[in-house]
């Protein structure tokens, strides 16, 4: 039977592992479609429109707004990015389900949008210790852009209570069991199974023709 699709919002400090996750939930199922943002800022080399953002002029950008075309949206660094409303609500009818690697101002505007269909995932790291040796390993960024990066992360860690679920990434393998466990459950809810009851319904007549 046709379910109805879900938001998966996953947020973390940086470093904690978001985005690795997010990448091998979508290698676990790749029916799992990421979001594909808006943006203001011109192409890379390399990027097309539609792959990895939606490039539009700063006049179309905020017409999307006015028009309640963007699930959520903010400036960074001189550019509008946003979330279209359009793509996601399409997935949701046909049974798919959309991932949001995004921060907890993003989720939270997403969550007020969106509010039924959204389930949110937290992941924090083992402890701040660990968190800044990641950060070291990657050795992509300054000491300087670290203790940045540090000091945000509590700032980002304060709003975990807001997460309908909290990991903690100890173990990569087990977060990853635990997120598949808790979307695997989230699309049982029979919230999300509209079709249960004519399917109850064709139970029920059977039973009444015996």
């Amino acid at each position: 039977m046709a379910r109805r699709g879900l938001l998966l919002i996953l947020s973390s400090p940086s470093g904690a592992g978001k985005t690795t996750l997010a990448r091998r939930l979508v290698g676990w199922d790749p029916t799992i479609r990421f979001s594909v943002s808006a943006t203001t800022r011109p192409p890379r080399p390399g990027e097309a429109d539609g792959r990895e953002y939606h490039f539009r002029s700063r006049e179309a950008f905020a017409a999307m707004v006015a028009a309640g075309a963007m699930l959520e949206h903010a400036e960074v660094f001189g550019h509008r990015y946003g979330s279209p409303r359009a793509p996601v609500e399409e997935a949701i009818h046909d049974g798919r389900d959309t991932l949001f690697d995004i921060d907890w101002q993003g989720g939270q505007q997403i969550r007020q949008a969106m509010r039924d269909d959204v389930v949110s995932v937290f992941i924090l790291p083992p402890s701040m210790a660990e968190l800044e040796r990641r950060l070291r390993a990657r050795a992509q960024d300054s000491d300087e852009v670290i203790a940045r990066r540090m000091a945000k992360s509590r700032d980002e860690i304060s709003h975990w209570a807001e997460y309908d679920y909290v990991l903690v990434n100890d173990d990569l393998d087990l977060a990853f069991a635990a997120l598949t466990t808790i979307l695997r459950a989230e699309r049982m809810r029979r919230d999300r199974q509209p079709h249960l009851t004519e399917f109850v319904r064709g139970l029920d007549a059977e039973f009444a023709a015996r």
